[in-house]
């Protein structure tokens, strides 16, 4: 019995190996000289498309834990949500010589190139089309990216925006009228961080003159915020309703319309 026993647990543990390692992958991709960029990457079954997701503060996704990354960021901590409903995630991660993606990092060239090369090796990961998605400061980064790289992308998708006109990069103050794709605006009606207030959220769309395809959707659902108003378990973070606001935005990209 003993040596049955040792033989399950055995099989046991090769299948949780496997299941671990089908999860999802990080690798390194050399994107300036003497620079790497980490990507967390995971296929979805019959996929439609890639996400590629920008995480806010100062940027990342975290240690890879069973798998799966471990920061708690709303994009990354709903990426199981993007993938449930057909979508290939890859997460841009910290360049090596970059320990804090502030407001002026993501506005820089060296970060355009990084985005540049890690948007190619997400392209060989898969054909499928690329959108763009960021979260907080990510938006700064996507929104930037979608201007300078719009060539190599399906469209864009800003989620709790930064608006407050003081920050450098901050989305209403870049150049919105060079941006030729889809956008999606999804944003929490109660979000009181101060650099995402809810009231000049609609500066997006007045600056997106040439996009062929935009929305801005204002949302109220969740509960039981936590912390600061600023982190990822507030409104800032759609706590409590991540797979619906994934709904939104996949249900969006599969079928844009204002």
């Amino acid at each position: 019995m003993k040596t049955i026993r040792n033989l399950l647990l055995a099989v046991w543990a090769l299948f949780t190996l496997v299941a671990v390692q089908a999860a999802g992958e990080r690798f390194d991709v050399a994107t300036r000289e003497g620079v790497v960029t980490p990507v967390f990457w995971e296929a979805a079954d019959s996929p439609k498309a890639t996400v590629l997701l920008f995480p806010g503060g100062i940027g990342g996704f975290g240690r890879v834990e069973a798998g799966r990354p471990a920061s708690r960021n709303f994009l990354v901590r709903s990426m199981g949500d993007f993938l449930a409903q057909g979508y290939n995630v890859a997460i841009f991660g910290k360049p090596s010589d970059t320990p804090d993606l502030g407001y002026q990092e993501r506005i820089s060239d060296a970060h355009m190139t990084d985005i540049r090369a890690v948007l190619r090796a997400v392209k060989q990961k898969s054909t499928l089309p690329v959108w763009l998605v960021g979260t907080s400061r990510g938006t700064v980064s996507a929104t930037a990216a979608a201007i300078r790289l719009q060539s190599d992308i399906a469209g864009l998708v800003l989620t709790s925006s930064i608006v407050a006109w003081d920050k450098p990069g901050a989305v209403p103050r870049q150049d919105l009228a060079a941006i030729h794709v889809p956008v999606l605006v999804l944003h929490h009606a109660k979000d009181q961080c101060r650099q995402t207030l809810p009231r000049d959220v609609g500066y997006i769309l007045k600056g997106l003159t040439a996009a062929p395809m935009k929305k801005q959707w204002m949302v109220e659902g969740g509960a039981d915020p936590t912390g600061d108003a600023c982190e990822a378990f507030h409104w800032h973070g759609f706590i409590g309703m991540e797979a619906e606001a994934v709904r939104l935005i996949t249900g969006w990209m599969d079928q844009p319309v204002p």
